[in-house]
């Protein structure tokens, strides 16, 4: 009740501040078009130092409100065209109408420009990625706070960057930067040590995202594809921030004559301050540092160089004390207690480096050459005694002792201990090329990758309770849970793809087929994946504007590691790839609402699983069931309204109702709910402005996501089928435009600064307690209780941004 009343709130008073607002605004409308005359769409057309802006339609078509009796300055940009700037003077309700025409930046590459004057793939979401440095987050994974806000994206845990989508886990995932896949993490268990993630929102140019249904010329995942370009710029800038949770910078600049241009970010973070809200207390260290580059020199105007570096190194240290919970019904309140020994002492450090040679000797022609080394070199280590207390509490609210404990359930003693290593080496040579013809574009590529790790795994639980062991055994002690291993894999990869995008002529309206086929072979396992896509898009010419999509294909998954290891440690050489058929038909719908652009997307989707690998999760923690196989499914309906809910600045809502289950081989239990089985989800982006005074911002996110499956530790597969409560999380933002072109300082100090905003956030507004996994204890008579763990309570975060 308490969520619904405040959005309830929250929307009355925007409508408010609206109408308000409407008294001292202007309407800028009007059309833009290339240097031939042909209609643009999806150009972005924003106010200069105001947090105000739309896109253009399928006949270049675009209406904005905008503020009356000043002198505003409105920017026409897309990538492959030369930005246009025009000084607008409007008075009140005066409507403007504009011609714009752009001119193609012959300094870009062919590739990007190809693929820039084509339609928009019905199955890619572009985002803006100014709303990653905006974006309330208590995760420091901007762009990943951002994909987590789309439809058929659904995360439970604000202290982890990782998200699933459409039933998958973690590692079915694609991250690429610059044509780079990014490797996630391999021992990470909790969001806790997760750090940052690769993708530094400062340097980042343009964001695509699939939910499914994506082209043959991306990878073997079987979930989604985040692709993430880094910009090349054209002047000196610079950034810095600084927050309760870290800081970060970077710096851009051209030389010799603007041959040469590099931009260069480093962050670092601790998350000191928001785990001091965990259950679990004790003195925690986390320290999170990274430094990136992206350097490009340009030889000619047909050939360029670029370097993509990384360094990272995330240290977790942590010394618990204590830790009190209280979990239960209002029936039988329960309460646990547990007193600390020991620390937990995690490293965790990458290293990745790529240089690119770009060739293109004409418009339509690009070549790409692609090589790229990956090391990471993880450690582990914890010994952690806990002694607890399982009480039941007085519920009788009359009573002088109600919430004070009435009777001991028992009491018990853990000691976990760890000591897991790991080394991971990627080494990979690609080629990648593009060519477009006036009714064809062909993208084609080969990608050679050798991989070697190293693992070894030693980690153990011991339990007492009540002067027992668990298990219990007459004649010995025995440990709850034991893995001692080493294992390694020393491989080769050979990939590839093809695939052409082909304009089919229709009398009315624009048809696009796109069909391309992957191909990958592994010499680990000896295997050949074939991997055939196509998609169908159709923009007709009606009145509405609306289009549909379709798109088909195998989305094949061959092992990488963790997939290999059965759950003795070993590794099973037998392992073949997952793989999957799926089928997603889409629609997407423009329309205009309070004179205002808005656009409605709907995606029905069903995934035909087999040969999967069973897992369970733990936190973040993926662990593989390597010595089983199973057969599942996954189906769904993602929907997102985004538009102008507020005029001149972009919010969308997305809603997502899905069902996945499997069917383990051989194990007589049918079908049941895979791990990440959440039937509906939502989310919500939301921004709004004070009128008269849009220096005053206001951005929030929301999510719901339903009960996930789960079940007792060391269990087997069939019996997580027990229902975690529902994650509900709302961040709010407030910020306050100090500096900006509009309103410049004459001060020597700051005589150079651009911008500088001042922001507060409050993560988790409505305090809500949501549990990421839980902590299993024993009573006297041996029952078990699944104690929660909690995620983080409300903490507010003061952040200062400054642009130069």
């Amino acid at each position: 009740m308490n969520v619904r009343l405040f959005f309830l709130l929250l929307f009355i008073v925007s409508l408010q501040i609206n109408v308000l607002g409407q008294s001292n605004n202007a309407t800028l409308k009007g059309t833009i078009k290339d240097e031939t005359g042909i209609p643009l769409d999806m150009v972005n057309i924003a106010l200069k130092d105001y947090p105000i802006g739309t896109s253009s339609n399928r006949k270049g078509e675009f209406l904005l409100r905008i503020p009356a009796q000043k002198e505003i300055v409105v920017v026409y940009s897309s990538i492959g065209y030369v930005p246009v700037l025009d000084t607008i003077r409007a008075g009140v309700e005066e409507d403007v109408f504009r011609e714009i025409s752009m001119k193609i930046l012959n300094q870009q590459l062919g590739e990007i420009t190809v693929q820039e004057q084509r339609r928009n793939s019905g199955n890619v979401t572009r985002l803006d990625p100014k709303f990653a440095t905006i974006l309330p987050d208590a995760s420091t994974g901007a762009v990943e706070a951002l994909i987590k806000t789309l439809p058929g994206v659904s995360t439970n845990n604000e202290l982890s960057s990782q998200y699933t989508v459409r039933g998958g886990n973690f590692d079915e995932n694609l991250v690429y930067v610059n044509d780079v896949e990014i490797y996630r993490p391999f021992l990470i268990r909790s969001g806790q040590q997760e750090g940052m993630s690769f993708i530094n929102s400062d340097l980042v140019s343009t964001i695509s995202f699939s939910a499914g249904g994506f082209d043959a010329k991306y990878g073997d995942k079987m979930s989604s594809v985040l692709d993430i370009k880094y910009r090349k710029p054209s002047e000196f800038r610079g950034s810095a921030s600084a927050s309760l949770l870290g800081a970060s910078a970077h710096f851009e600049d051209v030389a010799l004559k603007g041959r040469l241009a590099h931009i260069s970010g480093i962050r670092y973070k601790t998350n000191r301050y928001l785990l001091g809200s965990l259950d679990e207390q004790g003195e925690y260290d986390p320290n999170f540092i990274d430094f990136q580059t992206y350097i490009t020199y340009q030889f000619s105007e047909k050939f360029d160089v670029s370097f993509l570096g990384n360094v990272a190194q995330n240290e977790y240290k942590f010394i618990p004390q204590t830790r009190e919970t209280t979990f239960g019904t209002w029936t039988t309140p329960l309460n646990t207690k547990v007193y600390f020994d020991g620390q937990e002492i995690d490293d965790f450090q990458t290293y990745l480096g790529a240089v690119t040679a770009n060739y293109h000797p004409n418009q339509n022609l690009n070549l790409k050459l692609i090589a790229s080394a990956y090391y990471a070199t993880e450690e582990e280590t914890y010994d952690i005694t806990g002694q607890y207390y399982l009480n039941e509490l007085e519920r009788n609210m009359s009573s002088e002792e109600f919430g004070d404990s009435v009777l001991n359930l028992g009491v018990g003693t853990f000691i976990n201990h760890a000591r897991n290593y790991l080394d991971a080496t990627v080494y990979s040579l690609s080629h990648r090329g593009a060519y477009n013809s006036e009714k064809h574009l062909l993208n084609w590529g080969i990608k050679y990758q050798h991989e070697q790790i190293d693992n070894k795994i030693n980690e153990w639980i011991y339990r007492d309770s009540t002067g027992y062991s668990i298990p219990y055994s007459d004649t010995e002690v025995s440990l709850f849970y034991s893995l001692n291993s080493k294992s390694n894999t020393n491989s080769n990869r050979l990939t590839g793809f093809i695939q052409d995008t082909y304009s089919l002529p229709v009398s009315s309206g624009d048809l696009y087929l796109t069909g391309g086929i992957r191909f990958h072979y592994w010499d680990f396992n000896d295997e050949i994946l074939l991997s055939p896509r196509a998609t169908i898009r159709y923009y007709p010419d009606w009145e509405n504007k609306i289009s549909f999509s379709l798109s088909t294909g195998f989305y094949h998954q061959s092992p990488f590691f963790k997939e290999l290891l059965n759950t003795d440690g070993n590794i099973n050489y037998a392992q073949k790839a997952q793989r999957s058929f799926q089928i997603v038909a889409g629609t997407d719908y423009i329309f205009n609402a309070w004179d205002r652009p808005f656009r409605f997307t709907a995606e029905a989707y069903y995934k035909d699983l087999y040969r999967l690998v069973p897992y369970q999760i733990e936190n973040v923690r993926i662990r593989y069931l390597g010595e089983q196989e199973a057969k599942g499914y996954a189906t769904g309906l993602d929907m997102k309204i985004n538009g102008e809910f507020v005029s001149g600045v972009q919010s969308w809502a997305s809603l997502s109702i899905m069902s996945t289950k499997e069917d383990i081989k051989d194990d007589g239990h049918g079908y049941i709910p895979r791990p990440t089985d959440q039937w509906m989800n939502f989310s919500l982006f939301f921004q709004d402005y004070l009128p008269g005074n849009p220096s005053y911002k206001m951005q929030l996110s929301g999510f719901y996501g339903a009960r996930l499956p789960v079940g007792p530790p060391n269990s087997e597969r069939y019996m997580d089928t027990y229902r975690m409560p529902a994650y509900r999380r709302i961040d709010l933002g407030f910020s306050k435009v100090i500096i900006s072109a509009a309103n410049p300082v004459s001060r020597n100090l700051l005589r150079h600064i651009n911008d500088m905003w001042l922001s507060l956030e409050v993560f988790n507004l409505l305090n809500i307690n949501n549990t990421i996994s839980y902590f299993w204890v024993s009573s006297n008579s041996g029952d078990q209780y699944a104690v929660p763990n909690y995620l983080t309570s409300r903490k507010i975060n003061l952040k200062l941004t400054v642009k130069f």
